[in-house]
C-alpha cells in the first residue's frame, strides 16, 4: 500500500513537472512572438525594411485590407509608406500551438497611399508565426481588416 502511494505521488509530481515545463516553454514562445510583433511595429515607425526582412519567411503571404494577396517583397516596400512614429499596437494577444503561434492585435497608424494621400488606419490584424528549423520564429502569413474606432 505504501509503495503504491509513493508511486502515485511520484507520478503526480512528474505530471506536474511536465505541465509546468510546458507552460514555461509556451510562455517563453508567447513572449518571443510578442517581442517580434513589437519589432515589426518599430519597422513601421522607422520605415526600415532591413529590420522587417528577417521577421518574414521567404514564402510570406499577406492579405491586405482590400483583399489583395502579396509577398515578402511587397511588404518590404510597403513599410516605407508609413508616417514615422505614427504606428501603435493595442490589444495584442499571442496563442501558441507547438511550433506555430497566432498573434492578433489592433494597429493604429498613418500611411501614404500610392497617390501620396495620407490615410488613417485602424486595422485588426492576425499574424501566423512558425518556429523554423533554425529555432528562429518567422511570420508566414498576415491578414488585416479595417475596423471602425
Amino acid at each position: 500500500m505504501k509503495r503504491t502511494l509513493i508511486w502515485c505521488v511520484f507520478g503526480l509530481f512528474l505530471l506536474g513537472t511536465a505541465a509546468w515545463s510546458q507552460s514555461q516553454t509556451t510562455g517563453g514562445a508567447e513572449k518571443a512572438v510578442a517581442a517580434l510583433e513589437e519589432q515589426w511595429l518599430q519597422t513601421l515607425n522607422t520605415n526600415s525594411p532591413d529590420l522587417l526582412a528577417p521577421l518574414l519567411a521567404d514564402n510570406f503571404v499577406s492579405t491586405s485590407l482590400d483583399g489583395k494577396v502579396t509577398g515578402k517583397a511587397e511588404a518590404l516596400v510597403e513599410v516605407t509608406s508609413f508616417v514615422k512614429d505614427s504606428a501603435t499596437n493595442s490589444d495584442m494577444k499571442v496563442i501558441v500551438y507547438g511550433d506555430t503561434a497566432i498573434a492578433i492585435g489592433i494597429l493604429k497608424a498613418k500611411m501614404n497611399d500610392p497617390a501620396g494621400n495620407l490615410i488613417d488606419l485602424n486595422i485588426q490584424w492576425t499574424d501566423t508565426w512558425v518556429k523554423m528549423p533554425s529555432g528562429k520564429w518567422q511570420c508566414v502569413a498576415s491578414h488585416g481588416s479595417t475596423i471602425k474606432m
